[in-house]
């Protein structure tokens, strides 16, 4: 179980460098495409300057291209973050290989008949970097990621008689992932029409449970946030056919988070794909709303002496929650203190996915549900389209349900969370900001216990060779909002600053 989990937080992880790129990609689309749609043109005539046009007409389509271009993009995330030195080199094999796949997959379709002529998107077919081939979609950017992670993890070393010397090491990882993309190519050609049969019915199944299905998505979705294995759960649903697929333009769009930015750029949409209010809105309810009244529970239940410390912390998870979507640093302050009231924070984020669904409430995201993404893809994108008033209707008692229910279980169970601590059990000194790394490395066993240092968009994430030798009092020295472990596997929760964190680690141990 150890090992499974520690796997799963390494595949987990390897999503993240793809989707941060999302969140500039559809600011660019967002602005650009909301400010030069023709209706929004018309409702305000003061945009309707041609150089400002320009310049939004730029801006979406620079975001386009980003979302037009997610299966290579994660066939290239996706192996960086697996391979567990030299990342370039196995980027770059993904890259290739993706191309390789695809070519095969065109040309096994031209040489059997099945190139379609007309209706690409009918026959299941579309164009990916200038090749006819299937519609796999991010999934068959992600199947060729982890095989050039996984050739690269075990030949990157590799040496090879003199004669041929120079091709081996990391130079032997672009040929061998070529060719087993051949491999991969021919055998999607065969199985992946079925395998999208069983998505959609699979997607079919999901959608027709109605909104109890949304609710449970939200709760399992907030369950396994604790264990980083939320990216695993959620991205299928956003990414692939398992959210639902779209005829947009022309072309066959899978997943949802694709399906909504392929229509914010298409001026003729009139109203946005439902699954978005499945899959996404729920979570402005819980994040703008929610969490913030949990915060303003937990200061007033902390003790008189201790107030006036705690507010600023707090302050600044509330904020990070509305304005970002970010939760971890607000979550983690009780989580492990208080496990009741994360299971009735799951819940209520169950409900806040299902009342979304219920109100048909289209606001749709790049990463999280912050009020940054509440304006560009809902007020901006206007109420005909995103019905984002209710987002406000359910939000503000879901601040207040989520108020008293956390100050009643604070007082009647007594947690203690933050603010309430004894003496004794308040938190140890920290450290300075540069003696933070070597700290992170006393308290992981030291350098010589540690394999793999990443991140995700908040948590340090290492493996490491002896759990027994993690002390998680030093590492709680450094700031951490909590610690995560299973087996070799740890995750230091910092928030969004992790990724300074996690250079900073990376230079100390000399990476």
């Amino acid at each position: 179980m150890k090992k499974a989990f520690e796997k799963a937080q390494q595949f987990g992880k390897s999503f993240m460098l793809p989707i941060a790129v999302l969140p500039a990609a559809g600011l660019l689309l967002g602005i650009g495409g909301a400010l030069s749609n023709p209706n929004t043109v018309s409702a305000y005539p003061f945009l309707d300057i041609t150089w400002l046009q320009a310049i939004f007409t730029i801006m979406s389509a620079a975001g386009s291209i980003v979302f037009a271009n997610l299966p290579i993009i994660f066939a290239v995330g996706v192996a960086i973050g697996l391979a567990r030195s030299d990342k370039g080199t196995a980027g770059l094999a993904a890259m290739i290989g993706y191309f390789v796949m695809n070519s095969t997959i065109g040309a096994l379709l031209s040489l059997t008949g099945k190139l379609a002529e007309d209706n690409l998107a009918g026959a299941g077919q579309g164009m990916s970097v200038g090749i006819q081939t299937l519609e796999t979609g991010v999934f068959g950017g992600i199947i060729i990621g982890i095989v050039a992670a996984a050739l690269h993890n075990k030949y990157n070393k590799i040496q090879l008689p003199q004669v041929l010397g120079f091709f081996g090491g990391s130079r032997f990882i672009p040929i061998v992932v070529s060719f087993a993309s051949i491999f991969v190519g021919a055998v999607l050609f065969v199985i992946w029409p079925f395998f999208q049969m069983f998505i959609n019915q699979l997607g079919n199944l999901v959608t027709g449970t109605g909104e109890i299905g949304t609710l449970l998505f939200g709760f399992i979705l907030r369950m396994l946030g604790p264990m980083g294995l939320h990216h695993i759960f959620y991205l299928p649903f956003w990414q692939t056919a398992l959210g639902g697929t779209m005829e947009i333009g022309g072309k066959l769009i899978s997943g949802t988070q694709n399906i909504f930015f392929a229509q914010l750029a298409d001026p003729s949409t009139t109203q946005y794909y439902e699954g978005v209010s499945r899959f996404m809105s729920g979570r402005f309810i819980t994040m703008m709303f929610g969490l913030p009244g949990a915060a303003l529970a937990i200061y007033h239940c902390a003790k008189k002496e201790n107030k006036k410390a705690v507010a600023g912390i707090l302050l600044s998870a509330a904020l990070t929650s509305f304005l970002t979507g970010i939760t971890e640093p607000l979550e983690f302050s009780f989580l492990f203190v208080a496990p009741l009231l994360y299971l009735v924070h799951s819940i209520f984020d169950g409900f806040a996915f299902m009342m979304a669904d219920i109100f048909n409430v289209t606001v749709g995201q790049t990463f999280s549900g912050g009020f940054i993404d509440f304006i560009l893809f809902g007020i901006l994108q206007g109420v005909d389209k995103t019905n984002w008033p209710y987002v406000l209707v359910v939000g503000i008692p879901w601040f207040f349900l989520y108020y008293f229910t956390f100050k009643f279980l604070i007082r009647w169970k007594n947690f203690k969370v933050i603010g309430r601590e004894d003496k004794e059990e308040k938190a140890a000194a920290q450290v300075s900001a540069t003696d933070r790394a070597k700290t992170i490395v006393e308290g992981l066993g030291g350098s010589e216990n540690i394999e793999i240092v990443d991140c995700c968009a908040t948590r340090l994430r290492v493996t490491i060779k002896n759990e027994n030798l993690v002390q998680e009092d030093v590492i709680k020295q450094t700031g951490s909002k909590g610690i995560v472990k299973a087996g070799t596997g740890v995750q230091i929760i910092y928030g969004p600053q992790v990724t300074i964190v996690k250079n900073e680690v990376e230079e100390y141990l000399g990476h």
